[in-house]
């Protein structure tokens, strides 16, 4: 007879294999983008532009692209992921409702993100005629975004103890006071959190912009919204298309390796903050 002490051994052991099997696979893929990547790595390929279609020069413009279209795209989705979240919390009084706000949002969390890419093409480039815009791609880049940082404030703003809010009615202060003087500053830890660790995964995409925002070659800093820009993503696509050439293959592990390391700061940022946070409620 199987004793109940045996089968949580069992299960101890199978979640540490796990857990081993995982840890081990991304270490061996960080260390090989590490080793491939870091030769390819000095200060003309970080500030020079790319050349012969990128695979040679630097990879300054696909920086730049990246990181115009994610800081954008964060505050387009903020405020509007501050409004849901505050709207969840504070005026939705179901509980029912409740639920079934966070069920939409998760649900829309788990969308392929090429789905986001189409739903792009087909409304704004195709019905309202944008083009290849930057802009459009970080509208599609806040819309996949939202989830994450909606549910982070409203996980926020929900452990506010009450006594804030009824304090500041005492006070006399008007619902809208209350939201703007007590509730956002208590709650502006998680809510950046999630707004960074947002941030981290929108920077790795490439097939939500792919189809609306992104040029493989051939442009630079955008000089009006409906302008395409370079980005990590596609830049890497495109190089690993030209296998065949030593130049590009190196390129391309370079800017993996530039790309890890944005998506890296981004999510240490809000793991960071996530423990400050946790730290002044303890005190």
């Amino acid at each position: 007879m199987i004793t109940r002490s045996f089968k949580s051994r069992f299960f101890a052991v199978l979640a540490l294999s796990a857990l081993g099997l995982a840890t081990l696979t991304l270490l061996s893929l960080l260390g090989l983008i590490v080793i491939k990547g870091a030769g390819a790595i000095n200060l003309d390929f970080l500030t020079q532009s790319s050349r012969n279609f990128g695979a040679s020069g630097g990879i300054s413009d696909q920086i730049i692209g990246s990181l115009l279209m994610v800081v954008i795209a964060g505050l387009l989705v903020l405020p509007v992921s501050l409004g849901l979240a505050l709207y969840m919390s504070e005026i939705i009084k179901s509980a029912r409702a409740r639920r079934a706000a966070k069920t939409i949002l998760l649900t829309l969390n788990t969308v392929p993100s090429i789905t986001f890419g189409i739903f792009g093409l087909v409304f704004f480039v195709t019905i309202l005629g944008t083009g290849i815009s930057w802009f459009v791609g970080s509208i599609i880049l806040a819309f996949m975004m939202l989830p994450t940082v909606t549910l982070a404030s409203y996980q926020s703003l929900n452990a506010i103890p009450s006594i804030y809010r009824e304090n500041g009615y005492s006070l006399g202060f008007t619902q809208s006071q209350t939201f703007t003087h007590i509730l956002i500053p208590q709650s502006f830890h998680g809510t950046v959190t999630g707004l960074l660790i947002g941030l981290a995964r929108a920077v790795g995409e490439t097939a939500p912009i792919m189809f609306v925002a992104t040029a493989f070659s051939g442009v630079g800093f955008p000089s009006a919204l409906h302008e395409p820009v370079s980005t990590l993503p596609t830049h890497i696509l495109a190089l690993a298309q030209q296998a065949t050439n030593p130049e590009a293959v190196a390129n391309a592990w370079g800017a993996a390796l530039v790309l890890i390391l944005i998506v890296m700061g981004f999510s240490l940022a809000g793991q960071t903050l996530r423990i400050l946070r946790r730290k002044e409620l303890s005190l």
